[in-house]
């Protein structure tokens, strides 16, 4: 099973982060984001994925839909502040998924 270390980060398209991606076998797909403007910690711009603590994540359906609030719970499209512990348990959520 896949874990955050398995993540591939690279530049985020602002230039102001990072940003990784990981598709799973039932078509859930897995955005990780960190850097200026985004709910990571901290909040800076940097292209270094070891300067941030926590994360920014979406969750989408086989269409491209937002279904974060379906698998984690909330009242946003997204989720800020995840621990790199916290998105390795959402992987394993999401893998298990049918």
């Amino acid at each position: 099973m896949k874990t955050f270390k398995d993540l591939v980060f690279k530049k985020h398209r602002s230039g102001l982060g990072v940003h990784a991606t990981e598709k799973f076998n039932n078509g859930f797909e897995l955005s990780v984001v960190a850097g200026e403007h985004l709910y990571s910690t901290p909040r800076e711009s940097s292209n270094d994925v070891d300067f941030f603590s926590s994360f920014e994540i979406a969750i989408f359906d086989m269409t491209g839909g937002f279904i974060t609030r379906q698998i984690i719970g909330g009242d946003d499209d997204v989720a800020g502040f995840k621990s790199r512990d916290e998105i390795s348990s959402i992987m394993e959520r999401l893998t298990n998924i049918r």
